[in-house]
């Protein structure tokens, strides 16, 4: 996956993109065809951009977020990049080359001249990186840079024996699964997002339950002294993960969390195989995640699951 190497330019170039113009275009309703048609060429890598055009297909941008690019600005599509709250570049796998620059040169200047409106770059490594080396001279510094993130796969049964408890969470679970998403986001990103009631976080985490893409180990309080994540004296989340985004027969699981008390009791490894096993069966045959690289206990987790890599991403965060 990826499989160009941008060609050789001074960091933010502003000559060597001025004389060739790569241009892009704002898609619309009659290119997302096309436009999804591309992504699975690559269903893994493209999955985040694919699942937002698929949402874009059925009810429109306005729901789904954002906006898509496509390059060129005429002609049959060989990339596109999706616009909203992550900025996700997709190129067709046989782009290589000058070609492949010049996509993300486009790309970068329609970021630019919009301003930022994105908390990250995320995908292919190499097209993230390219495109964040375009825009870093004029965006504001990325808060940080994680280069090296491993994407893994699966499209088989796990290794690992599945988690009987692991199941999905429920409506009424919800008020104990936020605090855990929450407290998963902030051990990730660095800091907690707003998550007030009616706040897009906790609508977004509403809405996976709802969806039937919230995973959960619940236990009893008091099974483990000093755990508990949630308000009151009911159950808590011991284990959870998300599905974040399906499309084209790939789901990437994302927000994959234990409670801190219950770590290095062995949950992950047969809660991410129960995972696997309800999504391949009643979701999409492959299952995808990516992860840091420097994290070596998740990658050991996922590998002896039985997820193998498959690509690598990078993450700008700002």
């Amino acid at each position: 996956m990826g499989g160009w190497r941008p060609a050789v330019r001074a960091r933010g170039d502003a000559r060597g993109l001025d004389a060739r113009r790569p241009r892009a275009r704002v898609l619309g309703q009659e290119d997302l065809a096309e436009a999804r048609a591309l992504c699975a060429r690559d269903p893994v890598t493209s999955v985040l951009a694919a699942a937002r055009l698929e949402v874009a297909a059925v009810a429109g941008f306005a729901a789904a977020g954002g906006q898509a690019w496509g390059f060129p600005a005429t002609g049959p599509l060989v990339a596109v990049c999706w616009s909203g709250a992550n900025l996700v570049p997709v190129l067709s796998p046989d782009l290589v080359g000058r070609d492949a620059d010049d996509a993300v040169a486009a790309f970068a200047a329609t970021a630019r001249a919009q301003g930022r409106r994105s908390s990250s770059i995320v995908g292919d490594r190499t097209a993230a990186l390219a495109l964040w080396d375009l825009l870093a001279p004029r965006w504001p510094p990325a808060r940080e840079v994680r280069a090296d993130q491993p994407s893994l796969a699966i499209a088989r049964d796990p290794d690992v024996e599945p988690d009987a408890l692991v199941r999905r969470s429920t409506l009424g679970e919800v008020d104990a699964v936020l605090p855990a998403c929450v407290r998963m986001f902030a051990e990730e990103v660095g800091y907690a997002p707003a998550a007030s009631p009616g706040s897009a976080y906790a609508l977004r985490v509403r809405s996976l339950v709802a969806e039937g893409r919230s995973f959960v180990r619940m236990e009893a309080p008091g099974s483990a002294p000093g755990t508990g994540t949630g308000p009151g004296p009911g159950p808590f989340v011991a284990f959870k993960a998300e599905l974040g985004a399906v499309a084209g027969g790939v789901a990437q699981v994302q927000g994959v969390w234990v409670d801190p008390l219950r770590r290095g009791r062995g949950l992950a490894a047969p809660g991410m195989a129960a995972v696997v096993v309800a999504t391949r069966r009643e979701v999409a045959p492959v299952v995808s995640l990516y992860v840091n690289a420097f994290n070596a206990p998740a990658l050991a987790t996922y590998r002896r699951v039985g997820f193998e890599q498959v690509g690598t991403f990078t993450t700008v965060l700002f």
